[in-house]
């Protein structure tokens, strides 16, 4: 039987809407787990985000999250070192899931995560991360082969501090745990609970294999290779 960590890198060999078909988003579905009610539950990002290097396709790992806001007098717990500490403590590899908290007047200008921050997450075993706000040194990132899902590009950002490590983040209509499974590529991010790790491999394998079937004979009777003509004369 697959570990974890194949099965993960098997999960790499589907796109992020196709895990969405067998966590939720088809209940009649017999292979769809129905984790969540597809409309009603906070489970993939929305259109806010964009990713920045679809050409690494999909990426997949374990849920780190944080909460950043402006600085606290009172409160200044965590630091970066706590964000690296916390991945290298997680299963691995992880996704760097990050909840911006900033007053509406500068959230669009925090570009939070860029070259410093990536190296030491990567060095960590983190391999993509998910804002709902900007990012920054695009460009710098890109040869480092790691994903990111963020709002928006912006050059700088002022003072910030982490207000919370590993507690549960909303992203861009994204709900996410700790230590849930985020599946990630140029559609977007989905999650589910790491427990379901198996089913979900086994179902979307069986569904591609399912809708491959499928397509081939919709093409084979468009070809007239089937018996009783074309597709379009079968309706």
């Amino acid at each position: 039987m697959a570990n974890e960590r194949e099965m993960l890198e098997a999960l790499k060999g589907f796109d992020t809407p196709s895990i969405t078909n067998v966590v939720a988003t088809y209940p009649k579905n017999p292979l769809c787990l129905s984790l969540y009610h597809p409309w009603n539950m906070n489970w993939y990002t929305d259109a806010s985000l964009r990713c920045w290097y679809p050409e690494l396709g999909p990426v997949v790992g374990y849920a780190v999250t944080a909460i950043y806001g402006l600085p606290d007098p009172g409160y200044a717990r965590y630091t970066m070192a706590d964000v690296v500490a916390a991945m290298e403590a997680s299963s691995q590899p992880t996704i760097f899931v990050f909840e911006q908290r900033f007053p509406p007047e500068i959230a669009r200008k925090v570009g939070l995560s860029g070259g410093n921050m990536t190296t030491a997450m990567q060095v960590a075993g983190c391999v993509g991360a998910i804002t709902n706000g900007p990012s920054r040194d695009i460009d710098e990132i890109r040869p480092m082969g790691f994903q990111y899902l963020t709002s928006g590009v912006c050059a700088g950002h002022g003072e910030m501090s982490i207000h919370a490590l590993q507690a549960p983040v909303s992203v861009a209509g994204m709900d996410v745990a700790p230590g849930e499974i985020i599946h990630m590529d140029e559609n977007g991010a989905v999650k589910f609970p790491a427990r379901y790790l198996a089913e979900v491999l086994d179902r979307v394998t069986r569904l591609r294999d399912e809708e491959s079937a499928s397509m081939a004979a919709v093409r084979a009777r468009r070809e007239g290779a089937v018996p009783g003509g074309s597709y379009g004369a079968r309706g």
